[in-house]
């Protein structure tokens, strides 16, 4: 349950509702083996690039 309310940010409710099947499904594709290399990192600051709070 930890991992589903602090990782997953899942209510308590979402989380006693779901299926164990369910519940499997997110942890195994919520997981990262590995850090993304320079190119998906790129690809990820162009697509959210950081921006100025205060104008």
């Amino acid at each position: 349950m930890r991992i589903s309310l602090l990782h997953l940010r899942l209510s308590p409710d979402q989380f006693w509702r779901m299926t164990p099947r369910e519940l499997a499904m997110i942890l195994a594709t919520s997981r990262s083996t590995q850090a993304p290399d320079r190119a998906a990192l790129d690809d990820l600051m162009r697509s959210f690039p950081d921006r100025e709070q205060f104008p």
